[in-house]
């Protein structure tokens, strides 16, 4: 599991996640007295991304986004949704919500410009930092991203695994519903392995995202467990955000946006980055046939970040 050793005095965490090179944990007090944490590779790089990450999760980056980051001279940030981990809650929070949190961090690590991705439930996320930050955000990825609930052009629930369709079911029935399901999923996820995570996700693997899952092993189970570690308001919170208005108008954004999507997608189905595409007339739609959801950015992780630092380079 995962192993914390915490340095009081400079109020960094180091976290040593499945072997991998130590990552810093970082905390940040935001303006309204919340807590941010999230994780930065080093101001080494002049290119900064910053990530947001999937539903459930924390903003523990994975092997793989390191090692792409680093051979490409690019700055990772990874800031941790309010209620995972040692972020504070933002009870009600917005999709919207993120762009202050955003800005604060920038503002905090001094970063002028930056691109941005959000990979499943962070691809809102990012696309709301595009949107409410165009100034600072100069191109948003969306890799594997859900679409918004209540629209006439998208079936939000087509598509998905029998445990996505329970999770959004109890979502639109309101926090009480949801939580009881919520707080069982994380007593399964707190005592899982590999095998037990594929097991628990059944419903939402295709073969490609079986064979993603056991790539990244023991990372994914350790990520689950930090995210969750202080309980599910994160997990909760972000769901309720969902199948709410994200507080933000996708037409009329202007920052450009790839929109990374796998056919073989049965926690976010194709149909949600179709409509994503649609309405984001900024956009690019990548199609992947032989994709899953988790398998979209572990294979093709490199050639989104150079998408980015693309722009980024135009911007100097």
């Amino acid at each position: 599991m995962t192993n914390h050793t915490e340095a009081d005095s400079t109020n960094v965490m180091v976290i040593a996640v499945n072997e991998r090179t130590d990552v810093a944990i970082e905390h940040l007090q935001l303006s309204d007295g919340r807590t941010l944490e999230y994780f930065d590779t080093g101001s080494n790089y002049q290119d900064t991304i910053i990530a947001h990450h999937g539903t459930p999760g924390a903003g523990i980056p994975m092997g793989y986004e390191l090692a792409n980051a680093a051979e490409l001279g690019i700055r990772l940030i990874y800031p941790t949704r309010p209620g995972y981990a040692s972020s504070s809650r933002h009870p009600g929070r917005s999709v919207a919500s993120v762009a202050n949190d955003s800005a604060e961090l920038l503002d905090h690590l001094e970063i002028t410009r930056c691109a941005s991705y959000g990979t499943s439930g962070g691809g809102p996320h990012a696309l709301a930092c595009g949107a409410l930050l165009p100034d600072r955000v100069v191109a948003v990825a969306s890799i594997s991203g859900v679409g918004a609930y209540g629209q006439e052009d998208l079936d939000f629930l087509e598509g998905m695994g029998e445990d996505n369709l329970d999770e959004f079911g109890l979502a639109l029935q309101g926090s009480d519903a949801l939580s009881q399901y919520l707080n069982q999923a994380r007593d399964d996820l707190a005592t899982a392995d590999v095998n037990s995570v594929v097991a628990n996700m059944a419903t939402l693997l295709t073969p490609v995202d079986v064979a993603a899952v056991r790539t990244l092993g023991q990372e994914i189970v350790d990520d689950f467990a930090h995210a969750l570690s202080v309980g599910i308001d994160g997990w909760l919170d972000d769901d309720l955000a969902f199948v709410r208005p994200w507080g933000f108008d996708l037409e009329t954004m202007t920052t450009p946006v790839q929109i990374w999507q796998g056919d073989q997608d049965l926690m976010v189905p194709a149909q949600h980055s179709r409509w994503l595409a649609r309405h984001l007339h900024s956009s690019e739609l990548r199609s992947l046939p032989d994709e899953g959801h988790l398998s979209t950015p572990l294979h093709h992780s490199a050639t989104i970040l150079s998408w980015l630092a693309g722009h980024l380079h135009d911007h100097r």
